[in-house]
């Protein structure tokens, strides 16, 4: 099934009725637009296909977290009940084939999870056989949508990290040479890293404005050769996607050598352990979030971080995977609507295809060709041992004519 898109409905109706936050305002939006439901039954399913036990229970613990705490807020679909139904892949991969099959045997409308690339690849082919749809949330590998029109995500893929980071680099702070330190063999690191390098060359127009590219040996104690290529180079930032450890050792030894330069990282930086590990190393550093509560990105953030207050207390602040968690069935329960069926996985598929500026609380969402969101990405820096967002790359969108519309396409110029 190929993914169009094509709005079903005005953004403007979806961004004004779901910014409320309340389910009575919800309950009038499904009553204005999808009043009439052919489906038998009264319950809507929601699986959750999640690690609640093993080695990545916390982190599945927190993508469930934001799921049923949207349910809280917006319990209903096609005017029925929503009821969640839960399969713990036990940070196994082969319990994991159990229960997804389980799952699927359970005849969930949709299905949110799981958190791990290797799980959701597990249930993919399972899913797409069966026609259920699927939303992961911060799971971060391309392969679990690519050519599987049943498998959506929420966060962005790791290669648009590299995107993003090079619209700031060259569009906010201008830079005119850069720099690139990954971790050898590492191909979620090449392909983020090429995203950077053929952004920057884009926006310059200067193919050389990569003025020192190398490798480094994630198990190596001393990068000390590295960072004497790149001071002699000058370039002005270094793209280093590297995880806390590699990362925060490269800044401290990068510190000792006087390397004036801006370091650039991803997600993973976004940690109080890297702060901890890096010291007075991480101060100045840029990084990518999936998500930052004090930006208010959207009017559905304020509504999400108020909901997450009244819950935990006014001094919480949630994790990015919660505000994913959230934004996932909210997706689920918009895709249901619109698709006007709890029942044909296709449609539901279809529509969330057709996905267009979502208004999410973790950002405005539209899903590309291969089920990826575009959206906005923030950016982090350390000021005084804090993380602080520091500005926000707005993707921009293409405009083509209704003749063309069936092949619209949107990207992050």
């Amino acid at each position: 099934m190929k993914k169009q898109r094509l709005a079903a409905i005005s953004i403007i109706v979806i961004f004004a009725l779901l910014s409320a936050a309340g389910c009575e305002t919800y309950d009038n939006f499904v009553n204005a637009f999808f009043a009439d439901d052919d489906d038998s039954g009264t319950i809507v399913r929601i699986g959750v296909f999640q690690p609640l036990s093993g080695i990545h229970e916390e982190y599945g613990e927190l993508e469930k977290l934001g799921i049923e705490l949207a349910h809280e807020f917006y319990p209903r679909a096609l005017r029925k009940e929503v009821e969640l139904i839960f399969a713990d892949n036990k940070s196994d991969i082969h319990i994991a084939e159990i229960a997804i099959q389980n799952l699927i045997s359970r005849n969930p409308s949709i299905v949110i999870g799981s958190y791990g690339g290797l799980y959701s690849l597990i249930a993919a082919g399972y899913l797409e056989e069966a026609q259920i749809p699927a939303i992961a949330v911060t799971n971060t590998n391309w392969l679990v949508t690519k050519n599987n029109p049943f498998y959506f995500r929420v966060c962005f893929v790791y290669s648009y990290e590299g995107i993003a980071l090079a619209k700031f680099a060259a569009e906010e702070m201008q830079v005119r040479s850069a720099a690139i330190l990954r971790p050898i063999n590492d191909d979620a690191a090449i392909a983020v890293t090429q995203a950077f390098r053929d952004k920057m060359i884009q926006l310059t127009g200067n193919a050389n404005i990569i003025i020192s590219d190398q490798d480094f040996d994630p198990y190596a104690l001393d990068f000390s050769e590295q960072l004497a290529i790149i001071r002699t180079s000058r370039a002005e930032v270094v793209f280093l996607p590297a995880n806390i450890d590699n990362a925060a050792e490269i800044l401290k030894q990068a510190k000792q050598l006087n390397l004036n330069t801006v370091f650039l990282g991803t997600e993973k930086w976004e940690s109080q352990d890297f702060i901890n590990k890096a010291g007075e190393a991480a101060e100045g550093v840029a990084f990518s979030t999936l998500f930052d509560p004090d930006s208010g990105i959207t009017e559905m953030t304020e509504v999400f971080l108020n909901a997450y207050k009244a819950k935990f207390g006014e001094d919480s602040v949630p994790h990015s995977a919660i505000a994913l968690g959230f934004d996932a069935y909210l997706l689920a329960i918009d895709s249901i609507n619109r698709a006007g069926t709890s029942t044909d996985g296709e449609k539901i598929a279809l529509a969330l295809a057709q996905t267009r500026q979502f208004p999410g609380a973790s950002g405005s969402i539209t899903f590309d060709e291969h089920g990826d969101p575009i959206k906005s990405v923030v950016i982090k820096t350390i000021q005084n041992g804090e993380a602080v967002a520091i500005h926000t790359v707005e993707p921009a969108w293409v405009d083509l004519s209704e003749e063309e519309e069936e092949e619209e396409q949107y990207n992050a110029n």
